[in-house]
């Protein structure tokens, strides 16, 4: 039996009412401000309001897996790694180098090269997973602001970092990167474990968001 047109204005309007309830609410210009400025820390430091950015999150984008071609884990909530359980392993630094070693064994470290002028994040990372090999990777990243809700269904502020491109460098890989503006430059002095030739070789990449 088709609806009064008065039945279908009072189910519309309670539809009305439980889509507008389920609605996020907008996020401050303090809120905002905020975020802005952990990117922005994000950006220049690699830390997180103080705090350390857990070098295990790079084993997790890919450098700990052997066995696949291609990405699979590619972005992450900083303000959830720093803390967590996943990442509870202790933190060092050494030298320029910020490492995280397993109850496994597994070793994963990072240093931070700096950001281009696109705002786009580099890095160089190694992994070993206990044996003799030390497999290093080059990290192009992006950052930014993204709401969400947490467990309670409050409205905050997720902090996601996200690889845009993994460029494998080498097992026991020796060299330097830098950065001029968006082009990231590579020497490469040492290939792999076998290359004892010294002889510099030059690759330039460019860091562009896709």
């Amino acid at each position: 039996m088709p609806q009064r047109p008065s039945a279908r204005l009072s189910a519309a309007l309670a539809l009305g009412v439980i889509v507008l309830s389920f609605s996020p609410l907008p996020a401050t210009a303090d809120d905002a401000a905020e975020a802005a400025a952990l990117v922005a820390e994000v950006r220049q430091k690699f830390t997180l309001e103080g705090k350390t950015i857990p070098p295990e999150i790079f084993r997790d984008f890919g450098d700990g897996d052997m066995a696949d071609s291609g990405d699979i884990w590619v972005t992450v909530d900083l303000k959830a790694a720093i803390g967590s359980n996943l990442y509870f392993d202790e933190i060092k630094q050494d030298g320029s180098w910020i490492r995280q070693k397993s109850t496994s064994n597994e070793t994963t470290g990072y240093t931070y090269v700096g950001t281009t002028e696109n705002g786009l994040l580099v890095l160089q990372s190694a992994f070993s997973g206990g044996g003799s090999g030390n497999f290093m990777h080059l990290h192009i990243l992006d950052v930014a602001a993204a709401p969400a809700f947490d467990f309670d269904g409050n409205l905050y502020q997720r902090i996601n970092l996200t690889n845009l491109r993994s460029i494998p460098l080498g097992d026991r890989w020796g060299g330097e990167i830098s950065i001029d503006k968006n082009t990231i430059t590579v020497v490469t002095v040492r290939a792999n474990s076998t290359d004892d030739s010294g002889v510099p070789r030059t690759r330039t990449i460019e860091a562009k968001r896709p």
